[in-house]
């Protein structure tokens, strides 16, 4: 269920604007249930298909009649199930101490478990099946063509699934699957004590993550330094607790791949969706390849903040200083002028999305922090959820996640249920995409060159972000992992330093072009999303085909804006990477990370531009 949460790589905001909200600003889940007691009914209703899809057990093969019935039992009782897991999850996220959302949320898990267990003899009884068999009752009725493509893809997995009584098995063994995980989040989150510091100008903090993330970027240099060191030497200090917790889910993830014989972790990770592991190769081996580009960048952060010895503390504050003030308003007409070159119907949608409240827009205490979009409720909307904060950033947040909220409109549109859901592969092709859109367009109507330096530098961040801080993720991921699956040992302090050598190769260390710290090295043990194997590298690789489609777009080629709507529109009805690779982005070829390259080196010369024009000198 990949589009429950479409997360863009958003910060957790530590301090908002108090807003004067009102009813418009929030959304409207009773789209979804219309009371508490009508989701219990629902719920209800599902927990009695259970029973349905049991009744369907061993008898797959009885006649086409009965296969079709309990197709249509096994769609329905998801599709109830995701429209359940929406409502529950958005009760809580739109206040997290509530305890009825609590209560939601935990029970909607507890469906999701039940849910996977019940339906665990199906991919063994559909592989035993077989393809001959499968193939004449698509034969004779024509109405099974809707489940053309996720029966191919079981009957694909046929090698690296086990018999019904070994999948039942490893279903109850997955409600222990996120022990690591959860492990690590009470750590990071609730059981390790924060340090205090006292800053330049007398303020004392409490640096805790969401503290972390704000005061990282301050002005004042040596507070950077301060924040940042006593930060990462927290992590440094429970270094063998993070170790044995992310040792302890490559091991889970190691054993899985192994029970349903896999040679390792990434093509396991990678073969749910039929990637080529060439594709996560590539990427790394390109993002390597334009480390000169990552580098130009850092000279170039660190002549605008006028450093000549530029610290891995140095990469947040913003390259250019603005007091601009962007309302909930302004971000909704930016972003729909922005994405008129995508035909007026994809307006259109944006819009009522905007006048119907699909949006939690503004932050206050207890709601979730940070931005993501819901879109599996197949039957009514998508949900979106955002801190606006009167800046810039907020703005193309806004963006962001509603590019992800019309990629479900119009594959939910396109596609009958069995083919709407969409994997992450291509889902943040969708949000960056309409990013690379709000930038032209503010580029477009800025007024001053400070309007311009704001945008460009922001826009240059979020590519050094998405695109060189995932690959260089991803790099890791592949050789701890690579370790895990030859059966070494893997601690702490191995990690540290497997990471601190990706770290200081990628800023240039050796080179003096950004100074990595010892205790920079212990970063990794920050970053939740290890504990999801082979997850980051598509931020890095959406956004490289994201800049190819928007190139080809913004420049009128013929067919571009077709082929890339038809690409959002064909939701999951083929594998990812062939969607991708038909609608013109081949993500196993270097053309797209080359692509993003160039954007990047595009957007420093219009700044250096702006910086030598205001000088005096000739650009």
């Amino acid at each position: 269920m990949h589009r429950r949460l479409a997360i863009g790589l958003v910060s957790a905001l530590s301090s908002f604007v108090v807003h004067a909200e009102s009813v418009h600003d929030r959304w409207n889940l009773a789209d979804l249930y219309a009371t508490p007691s009508a989701w219990d009914a629902d719920a209800a209703r599902l927990q009695g298909q259970f029973g349905e899809i049991a009744a369907c057990r061993g008898r797959l093969a009885s006649s086409v009649v009965r296969f079709k019935a309990c197709l249509l039992i096994f769609d329905d009782a998801r599709k109830r199930l995701e429209r359940l897991q929406v409502y529950a999850s958005e009760s809580h996220n739109q206040d997290t101490t509530v305890d009825s959302g609590i209560d939601l949320d935990q029970r909607a898990t507890v469906l999701r478990t039940q849910y996977d267990e019940a339906r665990s003899f199906v991919r063994p009884e559909l592989i035993a099946l077989g393809a001959k068999r499968i193939d004449a009752y698509l034969a004779r009725d024509r109405t099974l063509a809707v489940h053309r493509h996720e029966l191919d893809d079981v009957l694909r997995g046929g090698a690296h699934t086990l018999d019904a009584k070994g999948e039942a098995l490893v279903a109850a063994f997955g409600a222990t699957a996120d022990v690591p995980s959860s492990s690590y989040t009470i750590l990071s989150a609730a059981d390790m004590p924060w340090p205090k510091v006292t800053l330049s100008d007398g303020t004392t903090i409490t640096l805790d993550q969401s503290a972390y993330t704000k005061y990282r970027a301050v002005r004042n240099r040596d507070d950077r330094k301060l924040v940042m060191d006593a930060f990462f030497g927290q992590f440094k200090q429970f270094e063998r607790s993070f170790g044995a917790t992310l040792y302890g889910q490559l091991r889970t993830d190691s054993v899985d791949a192994k029970v349903h014989r896999y040679p390792d972790v990434v093509t396991r990770a990678l073969d749910r969706e039929a990637v080529p592991v060439a594709v996560y190769d590539t990427l790394i081996e390109q993002a390597d390849a334009h480390l000169d580009t990552l580098h130009r960048y850092f000279r170039l952060r660190a002549k605008l903040l006028g450093v000549t010895d530029l610290h891995y503390y140095d990469l947040y504050p913003p390259l250019v200083e603005s007091d601009a003030k962007y309302g909930l308003d302004d971000a909704k007409r930016l972003t729909l002028e922005a994405v008129a070159p995508l035909g007026p119907d994809y307006v259109a949608a944006m819009k009522r999305g905007f006048d119907e409240r699909w949006m939690d827009a503004y932050p206050r205490p207890h709601k979730l922090p940070g931005a993501h979009m819901a879109g599996s409720a197949y039957d009514v909307h998508p949900y979106v959820l955002v801190n606006f904060n009167d800046d810039y950033e907020s703005v193309t947040t806004v963006a962001h996640e509603w590019g992800h909220a019309l990629h479900s409109v119009l594959a939910n549109r396109a596609q009958p249920f069995a083919s709407a859901d969409y994997p992450i592969f291509i889902a943040e092709i969708a949000s960056t995409f309409d990013e690379a859109l709000l930038l032209k367009h503010v580029l477009e109507v800025a007024k001053t060159d400070d309007e311009r330096l704001l945008y460009l530098g922001s826009a240059l961040e979020t590519l050094r972000g998405t695109f060189f801080r995932q690959a260089m993720f991803a790099e890791f991921e592949r050789v701890v992992h690579a370790k895990v699956d030859r059966g070494d040992a893997l601690s702490g302090a191995a990690m540290t330093q497997i990471y601190g050598d990706i770290l200081r190769r990628y800023h240039g260390d050796a080179q003096g072009i950004v100074k990595i710290d010892d205790v920079d090295a212990i970063e990794w043990a920050y970053i939740p999303h290890f504990y999801d194997a082979f997850y980051v590298y598509q931020y890095a690789t959406s956004i490289a085909a994201s800049s190819l489609f928007a190139d080809s777009v913004l420049a009128n080629e013929p067919g571009a804006e077709e082929r890339y709507l038809d690409l959002l529109k064909a939701g999951g009805s083929d594998y990812p990477y062939e969607l991708v690779r038909k609608a013109g982005v081949d993500l196993a070829s270097p053309a797209p990370y080359r692509s993003i390259a160039a954007r990047m080196d595009r957007i420093m010369d219009e700044i250096e531009a702006i910086e030598s024009r205001r000088s005096g000198r000739p650009g």
